[in-house]
């Protein structure tokens, strides 16, 4: 069994195709198709079931696959850490973020990076706090950046408090709020809202908020992202309530502040086993740019 074989099985994998997979590992389908057919035979079973018109993975090939990731990622581990005794940080990090993250600026962050460790390969990925911890704990992530009510702590991973921010609301500019400077909970109250998911984090934050100020509200949306929030506020489909910071960026609405408005805390989070070199030294960045 060779690493390049195992690369070929998560390629097949993840495009369910012989043909992109093949484009993707950047060799021809003969080749690759001899591989994966030879690994077949050594183990014994078949890794996929094909059909004219698809792949899909096998029960064989639906054990087999975590496995074979584990070892890339091992294999790729084992050489990124001898690369790092002789002082080069080479590797891939991967990073995982909420849409609405403020407490740093990541395209900026990746800048610096990449110019200090230009042999790091890095993919981003966007995803809820929940989904993003869940990712850290089974190593598919290395390092991400969630937004959480006051007082939680992800479980089972290693974590700091990054920043700390207030809602405000979102309204469309013709909105009978849109002028007013600021505003409450109790005032907002009888308009519709647009919302994250019940039982999210950025769901819970305004939630409880509301609970505490001892005032219902109607969601009439739900939604997965702060911009999709937005593009509905502007369309006069009800009012948002969004981390401030975030929502200066966004267009086409107006922000209004909150006197008893919720509160967000951002924290980065990453795994409670010894971080690979890349990720360690994504982690000291961060800590240069807290400290600074």
């Amino acid at each position: 069994m060779e690493l390049q074989q195992l690369r070929y099985v998560v390629a097949v994998a993840e495009t369910r195709s012989f043909t992109r997979a093949a484009q993707q590992c950047h060799v021809v389908q003969s080749a690759l198709s001899h591989q994966v057919a030879k690994l077949e035979r050594e183990i014994g079973a078949r890794l996929f079931d094909r059909t004219s018109r698809r792949v899909d993975l096998s029960a064989a090939g639906e054990a087999f696959l975590p496995a074979a990731r584990e070892a890339l990622d091992a294999a790729e581990r084992a050489r990124a850490e001898a690369a790092a005794v002789s002082g080069v940080v080479s590797g891939r990090l991967r990073l995982g973020a909420i849409p609405t993250v403020t407490a740093y600026d990541l395209p900026s962050l990746l800048r610096d990076f990449r110019a200090a460790h230009p042999r790091v390969d890095v993919s981003l990925r966007t995803d809820g706090s929940q989904e993003l911890v869940a990712q850290i704990a089974t190593g598919t992530v290395d390092i991400a950046f969630l937004g959480l009510p006051p007082g939680r702590v992800p479980r089972g991973v290693r974590s700091r408090i990054a920043g700390r921010g207030e809602h405000v609301a979102v309204v469309a500019p013709d909105h009978p709020l849109a002028d007013e400077h600021r505003t409450d909970l109790a005032s907002l109250a009888p308009y519709p809202f647009v919302d994250f998911t019940a039982g999210t984090p950025g769901r819970l934050q305004v939630d409880e908020a509301f609970a505490a100020a001892g005032v219902e509200r109607h969601v009439a949306f739900e939604v997965t992202t702060g911009d999709l929030a937005a593009g509905l506020v502007a369309q006069r489909l009800g009012i948002a309530l969004l981390p401030g910071a975030y929502a200066a960026t966004l267009a086409g609405v107006r922000t209004v502040e909150i006197a008893d408005a919720p509160v967000r805390e951002e924290h980065v989070a990453w795994s409670r086993h010894r971080p690979s070199p890349a990720a360690a030294a994504f982690l000291e960045m961060l800590a240069a740019s807290s400290a600074g």
